[in-house]
């Protein structure tokens, strides 16, 4: 009973405990993990600090624990860096870890401590960190003898780009320091007294040498202090990184290396290359910065995985490649290549490559002339090969050049190999194109003949010498045999006058060409044709010509290119038969210059005859001298003038007539004056200006016409505004012109309505007879108003200028429109001039081209001038024989033309 008892005990405390463990493992109870540090070593140049570690209280074979690691300088309340590492840690092992400084750690003590937390998957996530371990002081300062400045980091190492803090611990007695970087001076922070803090944020590339920095106080010595800045260049990644194969024996790998990082004073050398290539784990360091060269092993390896790895002092920059070797064939140049000619139109070409007997190349075989590719063609290659080329020029240098490549997986072609060969000669394939020119002298045919040159194609070869055969028809067995040296292209033959046949053929070396026939007949050299003219056209002619007939081959037109020489150079040109005109063009013509053209027919037995001949000028030009003129026969009222004619040959155009100019001698030039001709351009200089000039004449004229107009020749003068007053007023003569005021009539007309008929105004100073009543007129006084209202004139032969005109005292005829009589009311005197005045400027209106003169009329009394029922019965009557009033000037075409003169006693 007891024992069961126990052990009931037992079990309950056991399970407690379980429980116990269990629950501290959920509710993630920290374990207390708390590290020691042991050591912390010093790498100044790099401002590095390694720190060494462990974890006392570990107890489990390997945990992942994360460490918090916190940096502090000067004092440890001046924390400058906290961050975490994370690390799996094995029991008793030791933890390493690197920290780098912003600055150099010469310059300022640090501290630094330690806490852990567990970061593994076999515990709840923890909540709470472990304790701190105890601060580990860092201490890499040096002492600093008084009136010193030292300056850290000394010669510094770094990358273009990068920040670096420059550290000035000042020694006693040193005040006021200033530092420069070259030559701009840099500021910085002062910490205390003795020590200032430098930023330089990223810093520059200058020279390979390094960058200065020196400093110096105020208060001190004339030293200076300084240390050395070594900037490098950024390492750059290798770029077009490649390898390849020309003869499965090496791969030669190549890249672009980039910028070189070298730096002077062994501060840092060119960066190095290393390639590895990881199946066969071989590794090769370069000994050049842009090539390797890989021997292939005889493992049969295919594939390969390349790591190129450039690395200075600062960096490491790597690339990748990944290839089979038989897709990175770039074969070597063919060899042992040669050509043998087979005749004059083909060759035989044979070649070797390198290769592997198993592997097939491509290979691309071009043939070029004068430097264009005229053939091509393609051959698979394993050792050996060879072409034919065929379908060649006789006589022509040649250029074979053959390439391989791969022919299953191109990669790249490999270097062309060239070989260059010439044909041989052939004999000439082609006839002559030629042509003769026959005249006759001294009763026999001088015959020229004229041939072109044959093409290269059609010459295959050098063209050595001409064959001239002459053949009498009159008898075929007699016949001679000329030679004409290359490169003459024609020759002269003296023939009689009977037919003969002419065989004309080129020689090279290897032979004659096809023979050309010239016939000539008897009677060649004396056709007599119709000859025109035709116009030119631009740089050539438009010939056109009437068949003659129907049997012929074709047609020849010849013409010489140089017509106003010696030299005619003579050129023809050969036509279809079915075809009648052609456009003969030729960069010879020139303008001014007569051209004269044949047109030839040729018959099936090569017999030829002159059709037509046609002359004319691509552009025709005046004479460029004057001819030659003598006078002869001179007599008193007559003489001859001679001259001789142009030369047609030299006519600058077709002369189609002379004129000739005869003037006196005083308009002769004067012997030292030059005649000029101006051009163009130069009389639109002096045209364009009086044109100018002119046309703004003719708009400020127009502008100004009435002014013009008023001031010269006004419609009624004011004599007051005349500039003749002026005149008279400065002679002081004051009878030269008439005062209205003054005046004394002379001359009265009482115009009065004839019995059945109408009377008329008349100015002519004088009543006529057969209108005027015989007893005198009525003139109406201040106690009798109701008699006849007679018209008043006074004529004054100063303002009169008709009459003055015409040299008499009578008035000009003509018609009176729309006078006051016929409003039915007469005028009263005061308002007459107003009447009178419209009047006239309708009158002038209505009949702008009628003769106007001036008759000035005195308001003695109102006019009556019209039918005398429809006169008032009681108009106003003017005192009779009272003084002038005011006068007014009355146009003369107011006056009637039916009145006759007539005598008025005043």
């Amino acid at each position: 009973m007891a024992f069961s008892v126990v052990l009931h005990q037992v079990t309950f405390l056991l399970a407690v405990l379980s429980l116990r463990t269990s629950r501290s493992k959920v509710l993630g109870e920290p374990l207390q993990l708390t590290p020691e540090i042991h050591t912390v070593s010093l790498q100044s140049a790099l401002q590095e600090a390694n720190l060494e570690w462990t974890v006392p209280t570990f107890s489990h074979q390997e945990l992942n624990i994360v460490f918090q690691i916190e940096i502090s300088r000067m004092r440890t309340s001046n924390t400058i860096w906290v961050g975490n590492y994370s690390t799996t840690v094995k029991h008793e092992e030791t933890v390493h870890w690197k920290w780098t400084s912003d600055i150099p750690l010469e310059c300022a003590t640090h501290f630094i401590r330690i806490r852990a937390m567990v970061d593994d998957t076999q515990y709840p996530p923890q909540s709470s960190w472990s304790n701190w371990s105890s601060w580990k002081e860092v201490n890499a300062q040096v002492s600093v003898p008084p009136d010193t400045l030292l300056i850290f980091p000394e010669d510094r190492l770094l990358e273009e780009g990068s920040n670096v803090t420059i550290c000035l611990m000042i020694g006693q007695n040193l005040y006021n320091v200033s530092c420069k970087l070259q030559e701009e001076p840099i500021r910085g922070e002062q910490l205390d007294s003795h020590l200032s803090l430098i930023k330089l944020n990223n810093v520059v590339f200058l020279n390979n040498a390094g960058t200065n920095i020196n400093c110096k106080a105020m208060n001190g010595t004339k030293n200076t202090f300084g240390t050395v800045l070594f900037v490098s260049k950024v390492l750059e990644e290798p770029k077009n990184f490649s390898c390849e194969t020309r003869d499965f024996k090496t791969l030669n790998c190549l890249w672009e290396p980039g910028i070189d990082t070298t730096l002077s004073w062994h501060k840092q050398r060119s960066q190095h290359y290393t390639l590895y290539e990881s199946f066969s784990g071989r590794r090769e360091v370069s000994n050049h910065r842009n090539s390797h060269t890989w021997q292939i092993t005889e493992d049969s390896q295919e594939t390969y995985n390349f790591t190129l790895t450039a690395e200075n002092n600062l960096r490491k920059r790597s690339v990748s490649i990944s290839f089979n070797l038989t897709h990175r064939v770039h074969p070597k140049a063919p060899h042992d290549v040669t050509l043998k000619t087979v005749g004059a139109t083909k060759a035989h070409m044979t070649w070797k490559v390198p290769s592997r007997g198993d592997y097939t190349l491509l290979c691309q075989v071009e043939l070029q002339c004068e430097g264009e590719v005229i053939h091509e063609h393609n051959v698979s290659v394993h050792t050996s090969a060879n072409y034919l080329f065929s379908d060649l020029e006789p006589d022509t240098e040649y250029k074979a050049c053959v390439r391989c490549a791969s022919a299953h997986h191109f990669w790249k072609w490999s270097d062309w190999m060239q070989k260059k060969f010439r044909t041989p000669e052939a004999a000439p394939s082609e006839a002559l194109d030629v042509w003769r020119d026959v005249r006759t002298e001294n009763g026999r045919h001088v015959v020229t003949l004229f041939w072109k040159p044959l093409l290269k194609s059609q010459a295959n070869g050098k063209i050595i010498s001409y064959n001239i055969v002459v053949e009498n028809e009159a008898n075929p067995t007699e016949s001679e045999q000329y030679s004409v040296r290359a490169p003459a292209l024609g020759t002269n033959l003296s023939l009689d006058l009977h037919p003969y046949k002419i065989h004309i053929s080129a020689n090279n070396s290897a032979g004659a060409s096809p023979e050309s026939l010239v016939v000539l007949s008897s009677h060649s050299g004396h056709e007599e044709v119709h000859e025109k003219t035709i116009k030119g056209i631009k740089n050539g002619f438009n010939i056109s010509w009437e068949p003659v007939s129907g049997d012929a081959i074709g047609y020849v037109v010849d013409w010489c290119a140089h017509s106003q020489t010696q030299r005619c150079d003579l050129q023809w040109k050969n036509v279809g038969p079915n075809i009648t005109s052609t456009i003969i063009t030729s960069d010879a013509f020139e303008p001014g210059v007569r051209y004269n053209f044949r047109i030839f027919e040729r018959s099936v037995e090569e017999n030829v005859r002159l059709v037509e001949k046609q002359r004319g000028y691509t552009q025709e030009l005046a004479p460029s001298v004057n001819p030659g003129v003598t006078i002869h026969n001179l007599t008193p009222n007559s003489f001859s003038l001679k001259w001789q004619d142009y030369a047609s040959d030299f006519q600058s155009g077709f002369i189609k007539g002379y004129l000739v100019y005869l003037k006196s001698k005083e308009l002769q030039c004067n012997p030292n004056w030059e005649r000029t001709v101006l051009s163009a351009h130069m009389l639109l200089q002096i045209i364009l200006p009086m044109t100018l000039g002119v046309f703004l004449s003719i708009i400020v004229c127009y502008w100004k016409s009435q002014w013009v107009k008023e001031k010269c020749y006004p419609d009624i003068p004011n004599p007051y505004k005349s500039s003749i007053l002026s005149l008279i007023k400065s002679k002081k003569n004051p009878h030269l012109i008439m005062n209205v005021k003054d005046c004394i009539p002379d001359v009265l007309e009482v115009i009065n309505k004839a019995e059945g008929s109408k009377t008329q105004c008349v100015g002519s100073g004088k009543l006529h007879t057969e209108d005027v009543p015989t007893k005198p007129p009525l003139v109406p006084t201040e106690k009798d108003s109701s008699g006849p209202m007679p018209f008043v004139f006074l004529e004054n032969f100063t303002y009169d200028q008709s009459a003055f005109d015409s040299g008499s005292h009578g008035f000009i005829p003509g018609p009176l429109k729309n006078t006051p009589h016929q409003l039915g009311l007469l005028a009263p005197p005061n308002k007459l001039q107003n009447v009178l005045e419209n009047d006239y400027m309708k009158s002038l209106v209505e009949s702008p081209t009628e003769e106007t003169s001036l008759i000035y009329v005195s308001q003695l009394a109102s006019p009556i001038c019209g039918d005398k029922d429809s006169l008032v019965t009681n108009p106003p009557m003017p005192v009779y024989g009272s003084e002038y009033k005011k006068q007014m000037a009355l146009p003369g075409s107011l006056t009637s033309a039916s009145l006759k003169e007539n005598n008025l006693t005043s």
